[in-house]
């Protein structure tokens, strides 16, 4: 066996783990009140969704979608709603099954976030409302706590 052989069938060994698309799913904004609502005092309440899906395209592909749902309401009445639905596909392979449930947990919504960030704060300016910037959120604190709901063995890794 060659040397480029050799280095070849150890690199199909590894686990490896590559962003092969981000896409942007599907996206809703939603200003029920507007025009009426912009001469009111902006005193927002924010609640925010998120939520993770993951399907396996193929052996070595996988797509995660990040889904997030803003509400924004003043007093009683719905100011805006955004949804978005963040997309990636990625290549994973090599990975142990709870290696691999990890990635989709943890990495693969991390990386797609900032990408859903910049979405709800150019769509909600576009809708003529301050900029909103989500804050940042823990993924693998999400993944603990849904596997320790699901009795799953989770483990913190360091």
């Amino acid at each position: 066996m060659s040397e480029q052989d050799q280095s070849a069938a150890a690199t199909a060994d590894r686990p490896q783990v590559a962003v092969q698309r981000v896409y942007l799913k599907d996206l809703s904004f939603e200003s029920p009140q507007a025009p009426e609502i912009f001469g009111s005092d902006w005193k927002p309440e924010v609640k925010m969704d998120l939520g993770t899906r993951h399907r396996e395209l193929d052996a070595d592909h996988h797509e995660v979608v990040l889904q997030v749902t803003v509400t924004v309401r003043q007093e009683d009445q719905v100011v805006f709603l955004v949804e978005v639905q963040q997309a990636g596909v990625f290549l994973l392979t090599g990975l142990e099954p709870e290696q691999l449930r990890r990635v989709l947990g943890t990495f693969c919504p991390e990386l797609l976030f900032p990408y859903i960030r910049e979405v709800v704060d150019s769509v909600v300016v576009r809708g003529s409302f301050p900029p909103l910037m989500l804050a940042p959120v823990n993924f693998e604190a999400l993944f603990m706590q849904s596997m320790q709901e699901q009795g799953g063995a989770a483990q913190p890794t360091n």
